[in-house]
């Protein structure tokens, strides 16, 4: 299985397609949370770790918080909207300096994880494809 990574100019706001609901009915909540904490682990340990909180409780809600928010665009609960409000990612995202290298970090350690995942082709492409999206309207700083 090969997961490609799209390439975007800066600036560029591709139309965002959710993935599929059927990955939470097959993951669960509780296999949501943990392909968000394994790639939290990942990052923490990559170039880009800097973007994420070094305070291990600030480390664990950042993680609770980004899992939250992937259960609810998987049709789950809205637990983000419940305790942060509407995601204004792009807002919140702000603060930090994404570059188009610390998206492709991003990417590659979901890339590490999703074919772990023991679940179809369909589905793991269906998540894929809304990452590489999303991702793209996270890098907020040119390089």
């Amino acid at each position: 299985m090969e997961l490609k990574i799209k390439a975007y100019k800066f600036g560029e706001r591709p139309g965002v397609t959710r993935p599929s609901r059927e990955i939470l009915n097959y993951l669960g909540e509780v296999g949501v949370r943990k392909l968000v904490d394994d790639h939290y682990n990942l990052l923490r340990e990559s170039e880009v770790k800097d973007l994420f909180p070094q305070d291990m409780e600030a480390f664990e809600a950042a993680k609770l918080r980004s899992s939250d928010f992937f259960i609810q665009i998987l049709g789950g609960s809205q637990y983000f909207n419940l305790n942060r409000g509407d995601p204004m990612l792009i807002r919140r995202h702000l603060p930090f300096k994404i570059t188009k290298k610390a998206r492709l970090v991003w990417l590659q350690c979901y890339q590490q994880l999703l074919p772990k995942l023991n679940m179809s082709e369909e589905l793991i492409f269906s998540y894929w494809d809304y990452l590489n999206v999303f991702s793209s309207w996270m890098v907020n700083t040119d390089e």
